[in-house]
């Protein structure tokens, strides 16, 4: 699948937000939409260990997420990100949650934990990576939650950053957001290269270990 190298970035309140978190870690990689996503091995919620290659083939997404994060409430406390996560199911998309806050920090849960968070947020997810060292969001340059990857079959990136095009905590925003992960759907149902492939993202600062 060809896709566009235009890249979207959203205005100033986008830059408040990440000025507001204390901006990214300085060993944060960069990687360009269009490249191969980042091979990763991570525990995830019940114990097991899962890697990228266990998805080969299959459509991806990775929403970095932190429970304790008012950005993130925005999009569950509405009912938001499981209306995504649903249709994604119903697109046969495998879609992995990464909690890449340290122990001790906000967000961190343990496999138990995360188990719970999925179920009280009623949440479709195929399986939460706990990324407590945060060498898989570092390797993919998570610097905000929430935020989305999509990976196609091929393991390639063909979207990166925010969930939407408003940087805000409050839930009357949801209301006429251009939400990103559909706009790619819409572009691969049309058979048309996918046109935002990088936004900025937006939200709490992930919480690194130190």
């Amino acid at each position: 699948m060809s896709i566009s190298k235009r890249e979207f970035v959203l205005g100033g309140a986008a830059l408040f937000v990440l000025a507001a978190c204390g901006g990214a870690p300085a060993d944060l990689e960069h990687v360009a939409s269009g490249a191969a996503a980042p091979a990763f091995s991570v525990i995830d919620a019940t114990g097991a260990t899962r890697t990228l290659a266990d998805f080969a083939g299959q459509n991806v997404i990775l929403e970095w997420t932190n429970n304790g994060c008012p950005y993130v409430r925005k999009h569950y406390d509405a009912g938001n990100m499981q209306a995504v996560q649903r249709e994604a199911r119903e697109r046969g998309w495998t879609w992995l949650q990464v909690i890449s806050s340290a122990p001790g920090e906000q967000g961190y849960l343990d496999g138990p934990g995360a188990i719970a968070q999925a179920q009280t947020d009623q949440a479709t997810v195929t399986g939460t990576l706990i990324d407590a060292d945060g060498v898989m969001g570092r390797a993919y340059g998570a610097m905000n939650t929430p935020q989305m990857v999509m990976i196609n079959g091929e393991g390639q990136i063909i979207y990166q950053g925010a969930i939407d095009d408003k940087p805000s905590a409050r839930p009357e925003t949801l209301e006429g957001a251009t939400n990103y992960v559909r706009a790619a759907w819409a572009d691969m149902d049309a058979g048309r290269p996918i046109q935002v492939t990088q936004t900025q993202p937006y939200g709490c600062g992930v919480k690194y270990e130190t």
